[in-house]
């Protein structure tokens, strides 16, 4: 555990000046309500909370899942998985470009199935998108079922202030709803920018794989805002997704990746079921309340 945090008791944790409260859950599920989320904050939040929420359990929630079975990988596809990414990424520009390790490690070994999720992304997002080498358009392949994948969420701040709302009309408390992704936020000079499609002003969002090469050579400040409920600065958005971020990369449960999902669930990526994820406590999200 990152040396910044301090255990006070098993559910409650500092980082840096915050208080940071886990809200803790079973797997929400396709098309399910986020009631079962909003019920754990009304028992433990408090008025002028931050409440940061991680994307995939809002797309699964809008049911923005995709099944990667029902692509047929073409020769672009086939190209972009076995030589683009795996060799070109994974020996040549990963390490020039002075990427994470763990990025190269698991670009090398990139499983057949990656020709199929390339063709998804060439569906859906196009070559902008698909030239990215992992984690394109903010595609999240590691916590849903099966072969699906679950893709960012339709309008995150709409969703951010109707959480903020519901919360509000149940308990009389004013929270900041801000909804995150892990992929990163980059900086140069003054200028924000991410590849994801969806981001907060002032972020550049929608760069693709140029904000991913770019973002190489400039700064990475973090994970994405990708909607808040109420105006927020840029760097206290960045502050709070990355605080959180934090807590969530500090639990065993944490699947940042389908590598780290098939260890958490100790299945192979394309048998992981709703029992199976139903099987382990799940962190939607977490409360931040700043200590004087």
């Amino acid at each position: 555990m990152n040396t910044n945090l301090t255990n006070i008791d098993h559910d409650t944790i500092f980082i840096k000046n915050y208080e940071v409260i886990p809200i803790k859950t079973t797997y929400i599920e396709p098309n399910e309500s986020l009631n079962k989320l909003i019920n754990t904050v009304l028992s433990n939040c408090e008025n002028e909370d931050y409440l940061i929420i991680a994307e995939t359990p809002i797309s699964v929630s809008q049911g923005r899942l995709v099944d990667e079975n029902n692509y047929h990988p073409s020769l672009k596809s086939k190209f972009l998985a076995n030589v683009w990414s795996k060799y070109i990424w994974g020996y040549f520009l990963g390490p020039l470009l002075g990427i994470k390790k763990r990025t190269i490690k698991n670009l090398r070994k990139l499983p057949q199935e990656a020709e199929k999720h390339k063709e998804l992304v060439l569906d859906l997002y196009g070559w902008k998108h698909a030239l990215k080498p992992a984690s394109e358009a903010g595609i999240d392949l590691s916590n849903a079922p099966g072969t699906y994948v679950s893709l960012l969420p339709e309008n995150p701040e709409k969703v951010a202030k109707e959480i903020a709302k519901t919360i509000k009309d149940e308990s009389g408390k004013d929270l900041t709803v801000l909804i995150i992704d892990t992929d990163a936020t980059y900086k140069i000079h003054n200028t924000y920018f991410t590849g994801l499609p969806i981001a907060i002003d002032p972020i550049k969002k929608n760069q693709g794989v140029f904000g991913y090469f770019f973002g190489q050579l400039g700064s990475n400040e973090g994970s994405t805002p990708l909607g808040c409920s109420e105006k927020i600065e840029i760097k206290e958005a960045l502050k709070l997704a990355n605080i959180a971020e934090e807590y969530q990369k500090s639990l065993e449960t944490a699947m940042e990746t389908i590598y780290s999902a098939k260890n958490v669930l100790n299945s192979e990526y394309d048998e992981v079921s709703v029992n199976s994820l139903e099987s382990i406590i799940h962190t939607p999200g977490v409360l931040l309340r700043e200590k004087n």
